[in-house]
């Protein structure tokens, strides 16, 4: 547990130091990894941290397929301010690990389990679900609009230079 929490404490803190779109997108893939893992440590089951991880997943094909059209293929020239911090840290980390803390004995947290049967039922019972059905038809309702406003003669936004 306490691994997770470093983890997500790391990539939180090397995002900012990033410059380049892939290592943004695959710093922020391992923090949805974790932040999913601990979300479905703290409930009964991984339902949640399931659909936490496919919606961020496709909001980052989103971003990846811009990137590509967009950005200009840089190379990647790893820094050392990132290296030199991920040693403070992990050193950090060994010394932690070594005292033992009460503060960071995770089994003597009470975390109540979510009966997530009737969380789920909720949003599908009478009263709910037409705001169910109203978001649904939303959802298709964007998706057409965006399908039509879309021209497809126009392309790529980069353009290609073809020989």
């Amino acid at each position: 547990m306490l691994i997770l929490l470093m983890t997500i404490l790391m990539m939180s803190i090397y995002i900012m130091l990033m410059k380049h779109p892939i290592t943004m997108g695959s710093t922020l893939l391992i923090q949805t990894i974790s932040i999913s893992l601990m979300l479905g440590f703290f409930n009964s089951n991984y339902w949640y941290s399931y659909i936490l991880f496919l919606i961020m997943i496709s909001g980052m094909l989103v971003l990846f397929l811009y990137m590509t059209s967009v950005a200009s293929n840089e190379l990647f020239y790893p820094s050392m301010k990132i290296l030199y911090l991920t040693m403070f840290i992990m050193i950090m980390y060994l010394m932690i690990m070594n005292i033992d803390m009460f503060y960071f004995n995770i089994n003597n947290i009470y975390i109540p389990s979510l009966n997530l049967n009737i969380s789920f039922n909720k949003y599908f019972n009478y009263p709910n679900n037409m705001i169910m059905y109203l978001l649904i038809l939303y959802l298709l309702f964007a998706l057409l609009v965006v399908v039509k406003i879309t021209n497809f003669k126009k392309g790529a936004l980069r353009p290609s230079f073809k020989k």
